[in-house]
Parts: C-alpha cells; structure tokens; sequence
C-alpha cells in the first residue's frame, strides 16, 4: 500500500510540473554549466527555492529532475522554476541529506544528461530575513538607494527606507550603516548624511532621531557596534574621503585621514570618547557575544606634513597604511574600557585586516585581509579570513573566497551560517553569497541569494552593501523613518 501511495505521489508531483524526463541522451562526464552555481551547496531547510538557468548568454531548453529518498520533481523550461510548495515537500524530506539534480540540455534537437550534482540540505536554519542597502556601483548617482529587506524562506522583498523621501534637486541626503542589538529589527539604527542628516534609533517601539555631531567628537558616528544586551552603541567616527585610480584595477580608493571611536548611551542620550589617539586610525567596532570585549581595528600613521595638505599625503602614501585587529575589556558593571590587546597582527604579514565580526558561540573571528587599507569592499584582493580564537590560529577561508573582493559579512543567530558580498561574478556589483560553518570553523561551498527569476541578479544594476541577518521584519515604514529625519532631532550630551 506504500508503494502505491508513494508512485501516486510521484505522478503527481510530475503532472503539476507538466514536464517529462528525456529518455533519449547521451551522456557528459562534466556538470551542468549553470546559473547561479548551486552544484555541490549546502543550504538551510528553511531557503527559498534554487532556482537557474544554463549559464551564457544563450537560453537553453532544459529539463531538472530533483530526487529524494521519496519525493521527486521535474521542471522544464529555458529556466528552471521551482514550485514553492514541491520545494518545500523536497527540502523536508532532505534534512540532514541531499536532494539529487540531474539536468538534460537540449541542443540541435539532442538532449545531454550532465553529471548529477548534488544540494544537501542542513538541519542548520537560517534566519528569516535579510537587510541590506542597495546602492549604484560608483557614487554618481547615490542620491537612488534604499536599505531593503528580503524573507530569505521565499522571494519577498521590501523597502526599509527610501533615501529619496528626504532628498530634493537642491539638498541630497544618503543613508548607510544600518545594524541591529542581536538581530532584533525592533532595535536598529541608520545614519542619514547631509541634507536633514542624523541618526535614526528605534528601541522598542521608540523612534528618535540623534544629532550626534559635537565639537569634542571627530564626526558623528559612522561605524556601529550594538552592544549585546546594554542600551549601548559604540561607533567610529571618521573623516571619510575618496579618489578615483585612472589605471589600477581597484577603481575607487576610500580612505580615513582620521578616525576615533565613541561611546553612545542610547537611553540618556550620553557619549564619550573612547580612543581619540590622532597618531591611530581606529575602526570597525564589534562586540564579543557576551559583551565583555570590543574588538576593532587601528592603523598606526604619523604625518609627516611634507606634501602640505594631509588628504594628498594619506593619497600618496595610501598603500603603506595597514590594520590591525585589536580588543579592549569591557566591564558592563562599571561601563569601563581596559587598555588594548594585539589580536591579530595584519601589519606583520604587511598587510591589512579590516571589517572584523565574531561567532555567536565567541570561538571565530572573520574579518578581511588585502595589502592595505581599510575600504576593502573596492579591493580585489581582499579575502576572507578565520581567526581561532581559542588558539590564535588565522588561516584563509579558502571555500569563500574568489579571485575577486569578498568584503561585508555577518554571522547568522545560531552562527551556522555566515552572508558576505562578493563581485565573483562580473568584478562590478556586490552580490550575497551564503556558506554554512561547522562547529571545528569549516565553510562549505557557498551560494548566491536565490532569486524567482534566476537571471535577476545579472540584469539588477545595484549593489547589495552591508547584509545583515535579522529574526523577522522591520515594520517601521518608510515613511515613518521620513517623517523622524525631517524633525530637529536630539543633540547628544558629552562627558568624560
């Protein structure tokens, strides 16, 4: 009686697709050439469908069969579009295993079966929702951007905030830098800069907006850190400029003449430095799980004044800038900072290690490492790296990593998962990948973000900046965040 119900089954899951597997073919040693690479992921229970298409610029009929231990689905079609529901009824019966593709192209009347590949499937969830800001690849038009979020379990997508709702023809504003206290969208923070800039905070149903610029601070903040349970924000302030390369294959160079770090009481609208050493340019702020350490990163520079003007002198000398990666005890009792601690010493292999987050279990390290600098999204040679934090050991994340920029990246919740931006594909536009790690610190293959359309992301001219993960929706609308910019908002108090 099983048997039957299960070729019943079957039947119909291949009716619904409407689709028939070739019996006629001949057979290729290789794997299918396919669009987003997906052969040989592993991918959460909970993800939206994988669907692709034949990789080139030709479409190309194709038929994919998906194969459980009891399920299977057939589609067909110049992209393969997987049924939300067959998906689903496929990845259920895969945890913990694999869903087995095979794909059969059609060319001149003649179908080829590839080498089957496989999708295995992790017990491992990912978080539901995903944020980032979508933004042009150059900084002409970057007035045309919005912080965005995505339902990682299916296709749909919305808008956070609109950074056209606050600009006019004669006063541009632009947005960056959203973040959130432990993926919580009910506390989150975006900075707006220029016209009615400033800086948005929701907490807890409160929505306010904080004039953070002081004459005792080097800026407002740029950089944030969400303390783990405190009312807490630290930031980095910066004096952020850019210049463009004419040959060099790293476009555009961004660079700080001068960065400190702060301290933001979010309930008593207080703030205080915490480094403001001129010869250090300290950044990237990031918290230990529990809240008793803050790592960053500093660069040791001392001006010289020769050229006369500092931004040619940072210009000039811009290569031989390196960072490291530093820590400062936390007593959350007492709010007091201890003197720093050498993590991990990028200026030793002359280099320079940016952007650096932690495991939720608080044993691994990532961060990016390039030949110098600290804007490493603009860097083709920046790398993922691996720090082992219980023993001090620092190694690539070579299953990451691409002959290209791998930059921004974040630790799912339960830290089986991480999302970084990549421009493997094109060298233009940042894209999200995914990659489960294991609790011994080892990445799997990873994935793009799966699209309805498999070919969105290569007619999508923006660029997905900062991914960040988050346990449900922000449902604060965009309008309302307008509505808070266009207030006087709060001016901070500072204090030692």
């Amino acid at each position: 009686m099983r048997n039957i119900s299960l070729s019943l089954l079957l039947v119909l899951l291949l009716a619904a697709c409407g689709s028939s597997v070739p019996t006629d073919y001949k057979k290729s040693s290789q794997l299918p050439a396919i669009y987003p690479d997906y052969c040989g992921v592993t991918v959460p229970h909970n993800i939206a469908p994988l669907n692709f298409m034949a990789d080139g610029n030709v479409q190309v009929p194709m038929v994919a069969r998906f194969t459980t231990a009891h399920q299977q689905v057939v589609c067909s079609g110049n992209k393969i579009e997987i049924d939300p529901h067959d998906w689903r009824t496929l990845v259920a019966d895969a945890v913990g295993k694999a869903v087995k593709v095979e794909v059969f192209t059609e060319t001149d009347g003649e179908w080829t079966r590839f080498k089957p590949f496989n999708i295995y499937v992790s017990p491992d969830s990912i978080d539901p929702y995903l944020s980032y800001r979508l933004i042009a690849p150059s900084y002409v038009s970057y007035e045309d951007l919005t912080i965005s979020q995505r339902c990682l379990e299916d296709f749909s997508e919305s808008v956070i905030y609109d950074n056209m709702l606050c600009s006019t023809e004669l006063s541009g504003q632009c947005i960056n830098c959203h973040s959130y206290q432990q993926y919580n969208p009910q506390r989150m923070q975006f900075h707006a800069r220029q016209n009615l800039g400033g800086t948005v905070i929701a907490y807890d149903g409160k929505l306010r907006k904080i004039n953070m610029k002081h004459d005792s601070l080097l800026s407002a903040g740029v950089y944030p850190a969400w303390h783990p349970t405190l009312p807490l924000i630290v930031y980095s302030t910066n004096s952020t400029h850019q210049t463009f390369h004419t040959s060099d294959p790293n476009k555009i160079e961004v660079f700080d003449t001068a960065s400190d770090l702060i301290a933001f009481d979010v309930e008593h609208n207080h703030v205080v430095n915490i480094e403001n050493d001129s010869t250090e340019f300290e950044v990237f702020p990031t918290w230990s799980p529990d809240g008793t350490e803050l790592y960053y990163c500093s660069a040791h520079f001392e001006y010289t004044d020769s050229l006369g003007d500092r931004g040619t002198e940072l210009i000039v000398r811009s290569n031989t800038i390196k960072y490291n990666i530093y820590r400062k005890r936390f007593n959350p009792q007492t709010g007091q900072f201890a003197p720093r601690e050498l993590v991990f010493d990028a200026a030793a292999m002359d280099k320079s290690a940016t952007l650096p987050r932690i495991s939720p279990d608080g044993r691994f390290l990532m961060f990016t490492l390039a030949e110098y600098g600290v804007f490493h999204i603009w860097h083709r040679d920046a790398d993922l790296w691996m720090l082992d934090l219980r023993t001090d050991h620092a190694a690539p994340a070579r299953a990451l990593n691409s002959p290209d920029t791998e930059s921004y990246h974040s630790w799912s919740s339960n830290g089986r998962w991480v999302v970084f931006s990549s421009r493997r594909y094109d060298g233009n536009y940042t894209r999200p990948f995914f990659a489960h790690v294991d609790k011994k610190g080892r990445c799997t293959k990873p994935f793009e973000l799966p699209c309805s359309d498999p070919d969105f992301h290569r007619q999508f001219m923006r660029c997905y900046n900062i991914p960040e993960f988050m346990t449900g929706p922000v449902t604060i609308t965009p309008q309302q965040f307008a509505d808070i910019l266009k207030s006087p908002g709060e001016n901070v108090k500072y204090g030692r």
